[in-house]
């Protein structure tokens, strides 16, 4: 909660990278990397709600473990 208001915490991450393929669910430290980015959302304490937006089922199960909630998979873009 964030003055007063609850606060969504909003991570996108897309499956079909060009750049580095797979980045997303990539193993950094044997965590994948979205993991990271979950943990420290988590960790700072100002969102009321953490949520996913993936076109990957892959990132979308990883994300959810992690601890976040991912309502749907898009379709990809």
């Amino acid at each position: 909660m964030y003055k007063g208001k609850r606060v969504l915490g909003f991570i996108p991450a897309r499956a079909g990278s060009k750049g580095v393929p797979g980045k997303n669910i990539r193993l950094l430290a044997g965590k994948p990397l979205i993991s990271y980015t979950i943990q420290a959302a988590k960790a700072s304490g100002i969102f009321d709600f953490l949520m996913v937006s993936t076109d990957g089922k892959e990132i979308a199960d990883t994300a959810v473990k992690a601890g976040a909630e991912v309502p749907f998979i898009r379709p990809p873009e």
